[in-house]
């Protein structure tokens, strides 16, 4: 997997969405946010997540798509629970997915991360082929942009936001990425060390 020089992925499907601006001049890409979704909430496989980060839903398909009405928001990417990736906007582009949100002291997410949405929910396990998938995703950023940091929604929006959620395994995800760069010395020699979330 590869991530070209327009900032797209080889490994993902292109669907283009609206729902993005240009980063900041001269801003640094180094945070990763890891999210969760499903449309309607719980259901998976369908494409109303794609058509929501296109601006393509269809409102009256459920009844809890009301409140979506008029949202412009985007993604990088969507991890599907069978492993397809999906990308929607190029990560030389500033993606609308983290909203109000701050990190390490710096408001404004949106303009120096790249934002993945896993298909799934607070409330059921991910998918180890998600997993493998996002290791390898995570891999292609790094050697991109020298990613420094990787979070989840809960962490940069706290009290706002609570995905990727507790069922998402950072432990697993953190080991992965450990075993990836073990498999990769080039990758170790070319990337920074990538900081996860503390334990509490």
């Amino acid at each position: 997997m590869k991530i070209d020089e327009s900032g797209w992925c080889d490994g993902a499907v292109r669907y283009d969405s609206p729902y993005y601006d240009a980063r900041p001049e001269g801003m640094e890409i180094d945070l990763l946010v890891i999210h969760n979704i499903s449309l309607p909430g719980g259901h998976f496989g369908g494409p109303h997540v794609s058509d929501l980060f296109t601006g393509r839903l269809d409102y009256n398909a459920d009844p809890s798509f009301a409140d979506l009405r008029g949202l412009q928001v985007s993604a990088h990417f969507f991890v599907r629970r069978d492993g397809a990736l999906v990308q929607y906007v190029s990560t030389d582009q500033r993606a609308w997915h983290a909203g109000q949100s701050t990190f390490d002291g710096r408001p404004q997410c949106n303009a120096y991360s790249i934002g993945i949405e896993m298909e799934g929910s607070d409330f059921v396990p991910f998918q180890p082929v998600q997993y493998r998938v996002l290791v390898a995703l995570t891999a292609a950023l790094a050697r991109r942009y020298g990613l420094a940091h990787v979070r989840g929604h809960e962490h940069i929006a706290p009290g706002r936001k609570t995905d990727p959620g507790p069922f998402f395994d950072w432990d697993l995800y953190q080991q992965s990425w450990q075993l990836a760069l073990r498999g990769q010395p080039a990758l170790v020699l070319t990337t920074r060390v990538l900081g996860f979330p503390s334990k509490v």
